[in-house]
């Protein structure tokens, strides 16, 4: 097992506590939070040991989980490094590009290995349906939440849509083009509602919504490619490929067939892939543990994350302009 710490007992970092220590591939040696109170409260009530000096916990384990704001991703990543200690981080990987290519170029020369926590690459949906997309040309994305005062203190973009720019940089084999942006502030100092279209070198077009004023929540994405159309709802953990194939010569009366204008025949296919439910963060964080410890490429690199990043950024830029 290998000897984990956390750093950021907030939200999210007290749900990375409990399945660390769940986990049958960390010990979890416990974690440190700025917050004294907070974190002497936790381990009161839950019994996870806290480590008021950072140093003294980074010592004694393998593996850094970090879960702070973003605001802070930057120097435990680089502290983690300088002790050859394995890091997982949390998105956006960090708040400037120059920080997430400094921390990706400190990690291939020392040998660390780091994950970045695009999530929804866990998501059983979209495990369920990923093999069947290839070469998609036309991508709608659309992710909706309702208003919560955590987490407006950054971006709708970097907040919410870089999971679905992480999903959809690792489906589309090619470099991004052209991006135009536009965006609006209705509650928050940081843009509330962001749309987004970016155009592909290989001709592949997508465009994603994203919003966290909506009356109702929604993450789902559609892609259209040659003779397919896959959906995949990311919230509902539901998928559907819709697919072409050229029509049998004699059809059977439950055989769903089109005829286009040229005369050419088509059977249409539905089918609704297998989704095996799981925790994706629990997920995750046990493929970061068995890439360590059979020395592999982890799932969701600092490359990935900086590359996820680097669109996040362009389109903010966009917004202000």
């Amino acid at each position: 097992m290998l000897k984990a710490g956390l750093v950021g007992a907030g939200h999210l970092g007290k749900i990375h506590l409990k399945l660390l220590q769940q986990s049958e591939k960390y010990e979890l040696v416990g974690f440190h939070d700025k917050d004294v109170a907070n974190g002497k409260k936790l381990e009161a009530e839950l019994g996870y040991p806290y480590y008021e000096n950072f140093d003294d916990l980074l010592e004694k384990i393998d593996v850094l989980d970090i879960v702070t704001p973003t605001l802070y991703h930057y120097n435990y990543a680089i502290a983690a490094i300088e002790n050859h200690k394995h890091f997982f981080i949390e998105k956006p990987i960090t708040q400037t590009l120059e920080q997430a290519e400094e921390i990706l170029r400190l990690c291939q020369e020392k040998g660390i290995k780091a994950q970045v926590g695009h999530v929804e690459r866990y998501n059983p949906a979209f495990i369920a349906t990923k093999d069947y997309i290839n070469n998609p040309m036309f991508i709608e994305i659309h992710r909706l939440a309702e208003f919560n005062p955590r987490g407006t203190d950054v971006s709708v973009v970097l907040d919410l849509m870089i999971h679905d720019l992480d999903i959809l940089l690792s489906l589309v084999k090619s470099k991004v083009k052209q991006i135009h942006a536009s965006g609006v502030s209705v509650v928050s100092k940081t843009p509330d509602i962001c749309n987004a279209r970016i155009e592909f070198e290989n001709g592949c077009v997508a465009n994603l919504t994203t919003s966290r004023i909506s009356m109702k929540a929604m993450r789902k994405s559609r892609f259209f490619q040659k003779d397919a159309y896959i959906s995949v709802d990311f919230l509902e953990k539901k998928a559907e490929v819709i697919r072409m194939k050229e029509a049998p010569e004699i059809p059977s009366d439950f055989d769903m067939i089109i005829e286009n204008a040229e005369g050419e025949k088509s059977q249409i296919l539905f089918e609704y892939p297998n989704i095996q439910p799981n925790n994706a963060i629990l997920d995750e964080l046990n493929s970061f543990a068995q890439a360590i410890e059979e020395n592999k490429k982890v799932e969701v690199s600092v490359e990935d994350g900086t590359e996820a990043l680097k669109v996040a950024l362009e389109i903010m830029k966009l917004i202000q302009q």
